[in-house]
């Protein structure tokens, strides 16, 4: 186990059950991480210890009216589709996929597989208009702002996996492929390829599980400087019964050209989608499966990382700017804001830091701050950690065992687990997840950490459950003062195999840390505590074979 900013590696068997190892960890790292910044006097004492997170990546400094914390699928599929159809200048999506359900399919080919019944008809009529919102609103607003100035200004910009967004006749491909018909030259679709899922590996592993491999797992719904944060993808579940989180971010134009970057960035080194649904790589770019690896992760990182420090170097000119012109008593930054709007701009209450984790690109941003929040989290400080899919890390197990917080973590039930219910292999992930919360429970208990870390199971009938993210509450304080909200799930997966993006939001605002708190309180009254009597219930038997298999496959889902 390596210690955040430390540089201390112990061995691995100073870690297992029971060492004394364990409980020294508290004492091994020490108070402040290497990455920490020194005092700064720009930033207020209190929420912004936080500030050395902008030693890794740009600090974006924001008013907190301009943040806004969603709690429901139906209020964000709204969003959306306001968002699209008020765009003028750029719509940039990055996510797993973009859902196609059979109804969808048959809308598409104006012919019906079987006769529809009553129920049928209203979730054919429900689909049929989250069909066209997501796509053919895109179209509508491309043709409305062709209409009002000849050419268009406006940019479309659609990042996907590729493996996941191929899958089956029709796909998240064919879904695209009218709009690149129709307006080739502002929309651009890019399917991100893993550089892992290359040769005889590719050849032998089928469709539905290439993907284990790795992903394109970014989930980021930007229109003209609005930016919408979430863990969801762009698929009917997650507009009606899939509980997940979302954050905007509204009128913050660095924060958007951050990810319109990015995005752009993972694009430039991805497949991209031909009218004629073949795919080519950009002339003089290495084929992220065909080329040399090595190349092509180098060439991905400077792309990647380009992105990261030119926007952490604005901001560090822009902070230094407003800070020196403050200190002669006229910021540079108000004088604009005044001959724009005739008032001085409000100083930021909240920080948002983007963290970037592309191991496979040795790109491990998130991954180094969210140990050193676990790590330097005081005592009496609480955590509350949500994840949809309950596989933590072995580093971030035993930083959650070995170091002072409270924990009060959330994951499925197997009742609301996205895989409950599948058809072969897949159907028996629930039962895997189970083991995997067996398992950690047994070792909080083996600890007498029950009081300290507890784990609470999300119940809700017919939702299923992926929202994921952090709230850490400061020792002796009833509101949550930083919150990470993004794609990532805290497992091996999303450390190590596909490209996740999440951001951290520091506020010293009390509505805005009450907007947080009550999305936080609102997930978790759907939960019960775990105890031993959970996992003598009927539903959580787990087979011996899915107890064998589990320890070899639990990096892949």
């Amino acid at each position: 186990m390596k210690f955040p900013g430390l540089g201390l590696r112990l061995p691995e068997c100073a870690w297992r059950r029971g060492s004394s190892w364990l409980l020294l960890a508290p004492l091994l790292t020490p108070p402040v991480p290497v990455i920490t910044a020194p005092p700064c006097s720009l930033c207020p004492e209190g929420a912004h210890r936080f500030q050395w997170i902008r030693n890794l990546v740009p600090e974006f400094g924001i008013s907190s009216s301009h943040v806004k914390v969603l709690s429901s699928p139906a209020e964000f599929y709204e969003l959306l589709k306001v968002q699209i159809k008020t765009a003028k200048q750029r719509v940039v999506m990055a996510s797993l996929y973009l859902g196609t359900g059979l109804l969808e399919q048959e809308l598409k080919q104006k012919h019906y597989l079987r006769p529809l019944g009553k129920p049928d008809l209203g979730r054919f009529l429900m689909l049929e208009c989250k069909f066209h919102s997501r796509v053919d609103c895109l179209e509508e607003t491309l043709e409305k702002s062709l209409q009002a100035k000849g050419s268009s200004n406006l940019k479309v910009s659609i990042l996907l996996d590729y493996t996941r967004g191929s899958r089956g006749r029709k796909n998240s491909r064919t879904m695209l492929i009218p709009l690149l018909q129709r307006f080739p030259e502002q929309v651009r679709v890019s399917l991100f390829h893993t550089p892992n899922l290359r040769g005889l590996l590719r050849l032998l592993i089928p469709e539905r599980f290439n993907e284990t491999i790795g992903l394109q797992h970014i989930k980021v719904y930007l229109f003209d400087d609005n930016v919408i944060l979430s863990g969801a993808n762009l698929s009917d579940l997650y507009f009606t019964n899939r509980q997940d989180r979302y954050v905007l971010l509204q009128d913050s134009p660095e924060i958007a050209d951050f990810f319109t970057e990015l995005v752009d960035a993972i694009g430039d080194v991805s497949l991209q989608l031909q009218r004629d649904d073949t795919v080519q790589m950009m002339e003089g770019m290495v084929h992220p499966y065909q080329g040399d690896k090595v190349a092509y992760c180098e060439i991905a990182n400077r792309r990647v990382m380009e992105v990261i420090n030119s926007a952490r170097t604005r901001q560090e000119l822009l902070h230094a700017k407003t800070f020196h012109s403050s200190q002669r008593g006229s910021s540079l930054l108000s004088q604009q804001g005044s001959q724009a709007s005739g008032g001085l701009k409000t100083e930021p209450d909240t920080w948002i830091y983007p963290l970037i984790q592309m191991k496979p690109f040795g790109i491990q941003i998130d991954e180094m701050v969210t140990e050193t929040l676990l790590t330097e989290a005081e005592r009496d400080a609480r955590i509350y950690l949500s994840t949809g899919y309950f596989n933590l890390t072995q580093a971030y197990m035993d930083l959650i065992l070995g170091t002072r917080a409270e924990y009060r973590i959330l994951l499925a039930s197997p009742e609301v687990n996205g895989f409950f219910g599948a058809k072969g292999v897949a159907g028996a992930i629930p039962a895997a997840y189970v083991y995997i919360e067996h398992q950690f429970y047994s070792e909080v208990c083996y600890l007498h950490q029950q009081e300290r870390v507890q784990l609470q199971e999300y119940s809700r009938a017919g939702w299923t459950f992926h929202a994921k993210g952090l709230w850490l509450y400061l020792a002796g304080s009833d509101l949550p003062c930083l919150t990470l909200i993004g794609s990532p799930n805290f497992g091996y997966r999303s450390v190590h195999r596909d490209l996740e993006a999440q951001v951290a939001i520091v506020t010293e605002n009390k509505a805005l840390q009450q907007q947080l708190h009550q999305e936080q309180e609102q997930l978790y009254l759907c939960s019960g505590v775990v105890s031993s009597s959970t996992f003598e219930q009927p539903n959580r038997y787990v087979k011996l074979w899915v107890k064998l298999v589990t320890p070899l496959i639990k990096n892949f889902f």
